[in-house]
């Protein structure tokens, strides 16, 4: 199969092997589209999974089981990554969870949307967490006593939110979900909704984040690429002073393993470099941004989710030509700014290092701009090569590890800085089939599936043994398996 059409974002066609769907999914369904539906008692990490990705009789036990892990992590107004660790609405988190959601219920998918983008600011930036007020202000760090930040909400109540962003994969999510669903869309109003605050959100990503002025927008904290502790970010974090230990209390280490957490000292750099963006009022024009990078995974999101937006455009009654010159411009610039034909891949470019040059570090931030379509031949066929290579071992490996295996820097365990992910396998498996490689596709989807169900939903997977890390029950991880099982 050929990549689309240029200016145009990939989307799935339709499944050409899914199985009705069981009285027992249709009740699920129904209890998804309802707001105040309750969960049921939450999956164990002993549940029975009688279920395999290559056999569809069993598809259903495993839509089952991620639907009800939707909704044991429904908070009353979005679905939280889990119930433990991250309690309140996460950006990009929400995303995923649209994308998947939007196969039970389009309604529930497009709510979860809309409460996000109810927390953006002025400027059009969207917050990377919206703070659920229900939880405890100390239950996570750092919390909304942290971040001082926020918006007006209804009825005069204040939504609290951090200061900085997540990828903006959106829009993608925006259009998919009212392709599940468009004659509802409309009728209810969705786009021409969300269009004009999507717009905001990329109007602010290329206006205040072109920090290197060439056409890219920079993240200004390693969480702002939702690849917290990548080593893709040491030199840059090297310059970074940390904050003293003593002014914060980690929350984090009581959900989890800390050997598989970001180090105390990566933590004290994460909150100077947040500490002193508060400090100017979350101003961009005001902040030295200490930590400035061009992220390949971040801007070819971005011009995915530009290519879909010009699609939703024309739904809503806007013109979509602004949006499909975007796409074109930030491919573009990626391929002039981001590419390294040596390591075969993307790579991050660091702006406050002398000389601004590409951060010597292979990760799966640079294979994600697979989704693009129309790349160069030659560099598709380097991505590929990359992908399937020792640096990342498709087929060999559990999914994609999120770093180099062979890097000196790699963990299998530790968060980002190894371990193999759920969504960015997501992403690459939909970058392959718009390149060919539908047979290595097929393959990372079942694989997909099979380490869902076997680990119940973990975060994340050590890429070698394929055990489950991090926290089980994840929402992005019962998203995207219930998105793959719908591709049949």
């Amino acid at each position: 199969m050929s990549p689309e059409p240029a200016g145009e974002p990939a989307v799935e066609t339709a499944p050409t092997r899914a199985p009705a769907p069981s009285p027992t999914a249709a009740e699920i369904a129904t209890e998804i589209a309802d707001p105040d539906a309750t969960a049921p008692e939450a999956l164990s990490p002993t549940t029975s999974k009688p279920w395999t990705a290559a056999d569809p009789d069993t598809w259903d036990q495993l839509r089952r089981a991620a639907a009800w892990v939707l909704l044991g992590n429904w908070a009353g107004g979005s679905t939280v990554p889990s119930r433990t660790l991250y309690p309140h609405q996460w950006s990009w988190d929400t995303a995923f969870i649209a994308i998947g959601l939007r196969h039970l219920s389009p309604r529930r998918a497009s709510r979860e949307l809309e409460t996000l983008f109810a927390a953006q600011w002025p400027d059009g930036r969207v917050p990377h967490i919206v703070f659920n007020d229900s939880v405890a202000a100390d239950a996570y760090f750092p919390g909304p006593d942290f971040w001082q930040a926020g918006v007006p909400g209804e009825g005069g109540q204040r939504l609290h939110t951090s200061g900085i962003v997540q990828p903006p994969v959106h829009a993608l999510a925006a259009w998919l979900t009212h392709r599940a669903d468009p004659e509802d869309s409309v009728r209810r109003g969705v786009p021409r909704r969300l269009y004009p605050r999507l717009a905001a959100w990329h109007d602010y990503l290329l206006a205040h984040r072109d920090l290197g002025g060439a056409g890219l927008a920079a993240i200004v904290h390693p969480w702002e690429s939702g690849m917290d502790n990548s080593p893709c970010w040491d030199g840059p974090l090297a310059r970074v002073t940390p904050a003293d230990p003593a002014s914060y209390v980690r929350r984090d280490l009581a959900h989890a393993n800390p050997a598989d957490r970001p180090t105390d000292l990566d933590y004290g750099r994460y909150v100077r470099l947040c500490a002193d963006y508060r400090a100017q009022d979350y101003d961009d024009t005001r902040t030295a941004h200490a930590f400035a990078v061009e992220d390949p995974c971040f801007n070819a999101l971005l011009a995915v989710s530009e290519a879909a937006l010009a699609q939703l455009a024309e739904v809503a009654g806007a013109d979509p030509g602004p949006h499909l010159e975007r796409a074109l411009a930030l491919r573009q610039a990626l391929l002039d700014r981001l590419w390294d034909p040596g390591a075969g891949q993307f790579l991050c470019r660091d702006l406050r290092a002398p000389d601004r040059p590409l951060i010597d570090g292979r990760s799966i931030s640079g294979l994600v701009p697979l989704i693009l379509p129309d790349l160069p031949p030659d560099v598709s066929e380097a991505l590929l090569a990359t992908v399937r290579g020792d640096h990342f071992g498709l087929g060999k490996a559990h999914l994609v590890p999120s770093y180099d295996l062979q890097g000196p820097a790699f963990d299998p365990s530790r968060y980002w800085r190894g371990p193999s992910w759920f969504n960015t396998a997501w992403l690459v498996h939909r970058g392959l089939g718009g390149y060919g490689a539908e047979e290595e596709a097929k393959r990372l989807r079942e694989a997909l599936l099979d380490a869902a169900g076997r680990t119940n939903f973990s975060e994340y997977l050590d890429p070698y043994t394929g055990e489950g890390r991090g926290i089980w029950g994840f929402s992005w991880t019962a998203a995207t398996a219930l998105d793959l099982l719908a591709q049949g």
